[in-house]
């Protein structure tokens, strides 16, 4: 990550460009009003010092901190950091005064018999202003920091509580295939391999297609231990969505635990995909939920939707078992 004593974000120096106007603006014009000078020309005069002033700031601070700062030792920062800043305020002062005699405004004398002294005083304060900017960057870049670690850790804890009883169930049944169909065995082998290699992808969001095979991947492992029973019903069309890793699969998953029935003949899931509501619709012909209440795998997961995309989990119909996931604005890297 970027350094955080020295990165300033673009919008930072859209604030600073403003209050660095305005500030210029009225207390110059409050000087011309207390000096009985044209408040007109004041105005002009503190925007245009203040823009200059700013204008210099943004160019020598932006240079030092992406090229100079990273390549010299620490030490040297603070007495560099004070040069630039009140070169900044000196220049800026004579290209305000500069830029107001060509507009024919008019000047305070001292501006213009003083205009050294003035400008060795702005640059001075402009390193003070300065100074109090960078307190509040470099506090504003740490917070953001620590938050953006805060949901990383939020989101490891909660990919490592991903269920590992289909892996167990699977190995279980992979067990079993050995004495009866070695090619069907060492098939399913592969397909946990393939499984496990995504489940330790650092990655927090996939593309639609790879979550789909995941989920396909998972059915399979699935059927080894009920006998072919698991039908999969997926729309032919994908979206092309973001999504939170093993999302889908774990809503397949928890279709599979609660709504399988020995009973029957199968165990249909249908999965489509609604572009106009941005959610994925799941539903399966299982046994009816007893509560639209979460428990931890979906508590989990609904925490990791809202996270990384800005959406949610909702349980539509419990006598046909069915899920949405609505999908907002995701803002992590795509495995594509």
């Amino acid at each position: 990550m970027y350094n955080i004593a020295l990165h300033i974000k673009l919008k930072d120096w859209l604030y600073i460009l403003l209050i660095g106007v305005l500030f210029g603006m009225f207390l110059s014009w409050l000087g011309y009003i207390l000096l009985e000078y044209p408040w007109f020309d004041g105005t002009i005069f503190g925007l245009l010092l203040g823009f200059s002033i700013t204008l210099f700031s943004l160019i020598f601070i932006s240079y030092m901190n992406k090229k100079v700062l990273p390549k010299l030792n620490k030490r040297y920062w603070l007495p560099i950091s004070i040069l630039c800043s009140f070169l900044s305020g000196f220049l800026g002062a004579h290209v305000g005064v500069f830029e107001a005699k060509i507009l024919h405004i008019k000047l305070i004398p001292a501006f213009e018999s003083e205009i050294g002294l003035i400008a060795i005083i702005i640059g001075i304060l402009t390193y003070i202003v300065g100074a109090l900017l960078y307190r509040f960057v470099k506090m504003r870049n740490q917070k953001d920091v620590i938050d953006y670690e805060y949901v990383q850790s939020r989101l490891r804890s909660l990919e490592t509580q991903l269920n590992p009883h289909f892996l167990f169930n699977a190995l279980n049944s992979i067990a079993e295939l050995i004495h009866h169909d070695k090619d069907k065995a060492e098939m399913a082998v592969l397909k946990v391999s393939s499984f496990l290699r995504n489940t330790m992808n650092e990655k927090a969001l996939l593309c639609m297609q790879d979550e789909i095979r995941n989920v396909k991947d998972y059915v399979e492992l699935e059927n080894i231990r009920f006998s072919g029973k698991i039908k999969l019903h997926i729309a032919d069309d994908l979206p092309n969505w973001n999504i939170p890793k093993f999302s889908i699969q774990l809503l397949v998953e928890n279709g599979i635990k609660h709504g399988y029935n020995p009973k029957n003949e199968l165990l249909n899931i249908w999965l489509y995909f609604e572009e106009k509501e941005k959610r994925v619709v799941l539903k399966n012909d299982g046994n009816e939920m007893k509560s639209k209440k979460f428990g931890i795998g979906l508590n989990n997961l609904n925490q990791r939707i809202e996270l990384l995309c800005q959406g949610k989990i909702e349980i539509k119909n419990l006598q046909e078992p069915t899920f949405y996931i609505y999908i907002g604005a995701c803002h992590e890297n795509i495995n594509c």
